[in-house]
């Protein structure tokens, strides 16, 4: 299973056992909720769908990666207590609540969330003496003489032996109370990650020409040499700010996250390549309508003439520019959405508010906005991109009360009407860019249509089009011509390749006389 259809089965997993009856009580009751574990190899992704999954949902979250914990803070202190047995009275040793558990109700205090995830990863690479408290929290949910809440679905990760010298394998007692997922490296899968995610433009490009480095373990004489798709998406995070500083990207730097030399080295010497290929087509101006026709004619010809690696490269690069401008305009798009919101509830209060009131109404709402802004972020109850929002809307709405405070016939022109207007120029700026957006599309299928026609990297642009979610949200809301038309091209060769292949087939059937099927 990839990490994709794994995240898919954990979400179903928790919205099964978050399910709730008629009478309140779950569906599935606790004691049968077994906790998943998810066994795969490092750096695939497995927390971070956990994040991903708490967010679709709407849950909280709180993850432990349980190697950085003693005994003590998994199952809490030793406490002496007095207790009462048959009359007469024992010292007892009993614990504090673990950190663990405590977190879990912090959570549940900061988010207002009764249900979640606890997440514990590296479950199976404990020490020999937090060993019997894992699988103890494993087969009755508890840490120490704590239960974990109920409504909080145990999920935990581990790496296979292979990974870690220090695996624990678990027995059948413990197995035959879990729910186990094993999860491999994908590398479609991640690339649509990376898409989303902004990895950057040179690193799937790379991947695409060489996708047998995606993921590489190797041990030898000289040492353990491995390769993941966290080191990819970490180097990623640091090439964004060397090239904001003018810093060098090579062989060593990538190596301190490719820790394979040879694929470190290939890397580099790619990405030089890439920086080169961005700089000869210029891909902004080509996609923005602001290079010459013939320069745009003689890149097409340039990538006729060019080898495979180039012309893969270019396809992914391009790819890269499509996705990076539409989902710019994405951004927008939900700013605007998330202000119409906003600017509709203002309009019904400043529709019957005289200038003075008017201000006086807005001011609150900035200061409330702000501080539930503050609030929310403090307790962790925002997700990045809404907490963006927010403070897009709150900010909107302070510049405009300062432009509405300039207006100085305030009795003419009323608060209601002049935020209709200003929304207005909001929204017809969105509605050029869609235009733009239009144009950028064409452009860039009329470009790959003519430098790749009849090749398969027209394919590939068009299929990797097809499984961009940006790309394809902005069509399906909008249309567009020339992905339309290139899929009906890709049709049509599909089938004649297919009409091709049984004419074959039926000659050589003719030649042998077997039978045709």
């Amino acid at each position: 299973m990839n990490i994709g259809q794994a995240k898919q089965e954990i979400e179903n997993t928790v919205r099964a056992y978050t399910k709730k009856k008629a009478d309140g009580s779950y569906a599935i009751p606790a004691v049968h909720q077994r906790p998943v574990l998810l066994i795969g190899p490092p750096g695939i992704g497995k927390t971070a769908i956990m994040e991903q999954i708490a967010g679709s949902l709407q849950i909280g979250l709180v993850a432990y990666t349980i190697t950085h914990h003693t005994r003590q803070s998994a199952i809490g202190l030793p406490v002496i207590e007095k207790r009462l047995f048959d009359g007469k009275e024992y010292t007892v040793t009993e614990y504090t609540m673990s950190e663990i558990v405590a977190s879990v109700y912090r959570c549940m205090e900061q988010t207002g969330c009764r249900e979640g995830i606890l997440f514990i990863d590296e479950i199976n690479c404990v020490s020999e003496t937090l060993a019997p408290t894992m699988l103890q929290f494993l087969q009755c949910k508890t840490f120490g003489s704590h239960k974990i809440p109920e409504g909080w679905v145990i999920v935990a990760a581990g790496n296979p032996p292979e990974y870690n010298k220090s695996v624990r394998e678990f027995d059948m007692v413990t197995l035959d109370r879990i729910k186990r997922i094993e999860v491999t490296e994908d590398y479609a899968v991640w690339k649509s990650y990376a898409r989303e995610h902004e990895i950057h433009p040179s690193i799937p490009a790379y991947l695409d020409v060489r996708r047998e480095n995606f993921y590489r373990t190797e041990a030898n004489a000289e040492g353990h040499y491995f390769v993941t798709a966290r080191g990819w998406e970490d180097l990623s995070r640091m090439m964004y700010v060397y090239e904001e500083l003018g810093l060098s990207v090579t062989d060593e730097f990538v190596f301190q996250y490719i820790q394979q030399p040879e694929v470190a080295k290939d890397f580099a010497g790619f990405y030089s390549l890439c920086r080169k290929y961005q700089e000869d087509y210029a891909f902004l101006e080509l996609l923005d309508g602001t290079m010459e026709e013939a320069a745009v004619k003689a890149k097409e010809e340039r990538l006729k003439r060019a080898g495979y690696d180039e012309r893969l490269a270019v396809v992914s690069l391009l790819l890269g520019a499509v996705h990076a401008a539409l989902a710019q305009y994405s951004a927008k798009e939900r700013e605007i959405r998330s202000l119409f919101e906003e600017v509709r509830r203002l309009k019904n209060s400043l529709d019957i508010l005289r200038p003075e009131e008017a201000d006086e109404m807005l001011c609150r709402e900035i200061e409330k906005r702000q501080h539930a802004l503050e609030v929310k972020k403090e307790a962790g109850l925002y997700r990045e991109d809404e907490a963006f929002l927010a403070g897009y809307v709150t900010d909107w709405v302070r510049r405009f009360l300062y432009e509405w405070k300039k207006v100085k016939n305030r009795e003419e022109c009323t608060a209601s009407s002049f935020l209709k207007e200003t929304f207005g120029r909001e929204k017809e700026k969105l509605d050029k860019s869609r235009e733009d957006m239009h144009r950028l599309l064409e452009r860039a299928f009329a470009f790959a249509g003519e430098a790749f026609a009849g090749g398969q990297e027209m394919a590939v642009f068009t299929e990797e089009i097809s499984g961009d979610d940006t790309v394809m949200k902005f069509i399906m809301d909008n249309g567009c011509r020339a992905y339309q038309k290139a899929g009906e091209i890709l049709q049509t060769e599909k089938r004649e390749r297919e009409l091709r292949e049984e004419i074959r087939q039926l000659a050589d059937c003719l030649q042998t006389g077997e039978k045709f099927s």
